[in-house]
């Protein structure tokens, strides 16, 4: 686990917080006026709030922005004898919201933070107010997302080396080292832009993941994929009514291999079919490293305008 006040040679200067409520030790950033309009940063596989440390920088001046890293992520702690499926992790957020008393949230979700936000939005839509979908899927109920992942799996590098892996018996040799070889794994996801690789870049990004014991966040969302299971939330017709009536965008990373846009974003306009759809040219799955700027310009004005 990372030091409470690491910072990463100033990188990541936001005060720690910390929560017991979903039964372990979570760590979030809370920045910005306790009365602004909350934006709830839900990262995935195998980051965690260090993604969003730009955005944070500059939304803050302006709302609260509140960026937990999921179990077994980054500064959170990574607890023995627990699972790490979906269903874990969504039950985890919803305990945090509860007890941060979270309302009117504008959720920006990357990777599986995507389901783990709307699985969120399933339980407490009252609490949602916007839907940001960056490089992040939406799957909420449609009767076509598990067709959806199958087929993006089938064209996915990642999704096709865990699938091998696990079957072949080096899923849990290769991720349990995955402090070592962070790089790689970062790269086989995606990103372009290769002049973020510093030393304290690859240090923020390895370092929750130092031992073995520390590595089962990432591991059990590998693992829960190749095995089935993981389990998304299914909404009830009133969730799905609030839900679809929240304004919405998605900003999506073209170069995202990991992620195909022909296969998720027509779950986004399948829940919004109004909303607009930023889809920017050169940018890969981790798209708040290869274009932090644009995207937060284009969060920012979606914020002012909705």
């Amino acid at each position: 686990m990372i030091p409470a006040n690491e910072t990463f040679a100033g990188t990541f200067p936001f005060a720690p917080h910390f929560t017991e409520a979903p039964g372990f030790r979570m760590h979030y950033v809370d920045e910005g006026p306790r009365d602004g309009e909350v934006i709830l940063c839900l990262h995935g596989e195998p980051t965690w709030g260090y993604l969003f440390r730009h955005l944070i920088s500059t939304l803050s001046r302006t709302h609260r922005v509140v960026v937990p890293d999921h179990m077994g992520f980054g500064k959170s702690e990574t607890p023995e004898g627990r699972s790490y499926w979906l269903q874990d992790h969504i039950a985890n957020l919803e305990a945090f919201v509860l007890a941060l008393g979270l309302m009117d949230i504008t959720l920006v979700m990357h990777d599986f933070g995507g389901p783990v936000g709307m699985g969120l939005a399933a339980r407490h839509p009252e609490r949602v107010g916007r839907i940001i979908s960056a490089n992040g899927p939406t799957p909420f109920g449609q009767p076509d997302s598990m067709e959806r992942g199958v087929a993006n799996a089938a064209v996915s590098p990642w999704f096709q080396w865990i699938l091998k892996a696990e079957a072949d018996g080096t899923l849990e040799p290769v991720l349990n080292n995955l402090g070592y070889n962070i790089l790689s794994t970062l790269k086989l996801n995606g990103f372009e832009n290769n002049a973020i690789i510093t030393d304290t870049w690859l240090e923020a990004y390895g370092t929750p993941f130092a031992t073995a014991a520390e590595c089962l966040g990432a591991l059990g969302w590998a693992k829960g994929f190749a095995t089935g299971a993981h389990q998304f939330e299914v909404p009830d017709a009133s969730a799905e009514r609030i839900i679809r009536g929240n304004p919405a965008i998605a900003i999506w990373g073209e170069a995202d291999r990991t992620l195909h846009a022909e296969h998720f974003l027509p779950l986004f306009s399948a829940l919004f079919p109004s909303a607009p759809i930023e889809r920017l040219l050169g940018v890969s799955h981790y798209c708040f490293e290869d274009a932090p700027e644009t995207i937060s310009d284009l969060i920012a004005d979606f914020l002012r305008r909705s």
